[in-house]
């Protein structure tokens, strides 16, 4: 078996993959465990939910594996770390200290090669990280940001984008080398990313131009924000938060729960329905702005991640951008999968795998 952990901001992905070689990897279980605001907010940072989030996972496998089965390996979701190559990283004590003490910024990915470290030890296997969110692909053009202080740089789910694309080049019959797309994962963070070539050239970042999502407060005017950061009434945590954890939708209806916003929306809710609307108009801004990198000519826009359950959410998008070219929906994360089929690659030598600290 091989265990993957996905660990988001509101919920942790838990998955065993039967693996005989690279080329037969098949899903013996999977669960989704959703975590509740309050359960999250008890934690002063992200780092102190590691070992609640452990003992999610280790119930998950006591629950799930056979007598007559074993662990190979871990993989988990890759946190924000410095820039780095595409692929698979090898966990070690350097890297768990750098995710859980010094990440770039503090989210719950970081805690993915901590879980699986944790658990690879108690199994004396290896675990890995593949295609975190640090992935920094961007061509030199995309990194100009208009003041030579603070250049752009890449933060994307990395791991669902590029595993959703090579589905679709695989039912394209494409190269996934040669395919050209717009990708929006959308869950409760977004990325709004553009393929190219098999490479993720640009892509909105979080708190860039990007759309509001449940949690996240994207793209907002820079100069009120800079006021609010010297008026003396927010802390730097304070500010964080906003931007961050209790942004978005979240400080307009005080719920992350898009279902509950939708449903809102449907009952005339008006409030609901402006920011619900509001969401969707930024998104479909993105999604046109990432197709202009490709020059509107693309092989089609995927969208992707937990909110793409949505019929409504996926028809108010297509609405927007259906004239950009075909639109592909694989809803949920792929994300469990594309770990389990990297490492395995990684087990098999059929694929090497990267050490901390990575020098791009």
């Amino acid at each position: 078996m091989i265990l993957t952990i996905n660990p988001g901001a509101t919920s942790t992905k838990c998955a065993l993959y039967k693996v005989k070689n690279s080329s037969d990897i098949k899903l013996f279980s999977e669960k989704v465990i959703n975590h509740s605001d309050d359960d999250i907010m008890k934690f002063n940072k992200v780092a102190d939910q590691i070992d609640y989030r452990e003992e999610i996972v280790r119930n998950f496998i006591k629950t799930n594996i056979g007598e007559n089965e074993t662990i190979t390996a871990c993989a988990g979701r890759g946190g924000m770390l410095t820039p780095v190559p595409s692929g698979a990283i090898k966990v070690n004590h350097e890297l768990v200290d750098f995710c859980l003490n010094d990440p770039v910024y503090h989210h719950a990915s970081n805690l993915g090669a901590p879980l699986a470290f944790r658990i690879a030890k108690s199994y004396g296997v290896d675990a890995f990280i593949v295609d975190p969110v640090a992935v920094d692909e961007f061509s030199e053009v995309a990194r100009i940001s208009g003041c030579k202080d603070f250049p752009r740089f890449s933060f994307v789910h990395a791991l669902n984008i590029r595993a959703t694309a090579r589905k679709l080049a695989v039912k394209l019959n494409k190269d996934f080398n040669e395919i050209k797309l717009v990708v929006a994962h959308l869950g409760g963070g977004f990325s709004i990313a553009v393929i190219n070539e098999g490479k993720i050239v640009d892509n909105d970042n979080r708190m860039e131009g990007a759309a509001f999502t449940p949690e996240r407060a994207g793209g907002i005017p820079p100069i009120p924000l800079v006021e609010a950061c010297f008026s003396g009434d927010y802390s730097k945590e304070e500010i964080l938060k906003m931007l961050y954890g209790q942004g978005g939708v979240y400080s307009y209806l005080e719920t992350k729960d898009m279902r509950e916003v939708v449903s809102m929306a449907e009952e005339k809710n008006k409030n609901a329905e402006l920011i619900y609307n509001a969401m969707i108009y930024q998104i479909g801004k993105q999604i046109s702005a990432m197709a202009s990198v490709l020059k509107f000519n693309l092989d089609g826009i995927i969208l992707t991640g937990g909110i793409a359950h949505s019929d409504k959410v996926v028809n108010d998008i297509k609405n927007r951008v259906n004239k950009l070219g075909p639109i592909f929906v694989y809803p949920g994360s792929n994300e469990n999968e594309a770990l389990a089929a990297t490492v395995s690659r990684v087990l098999d030598e059929r694929e090497e795998y990267l050490t901390w600290p990575v020098k791009k």
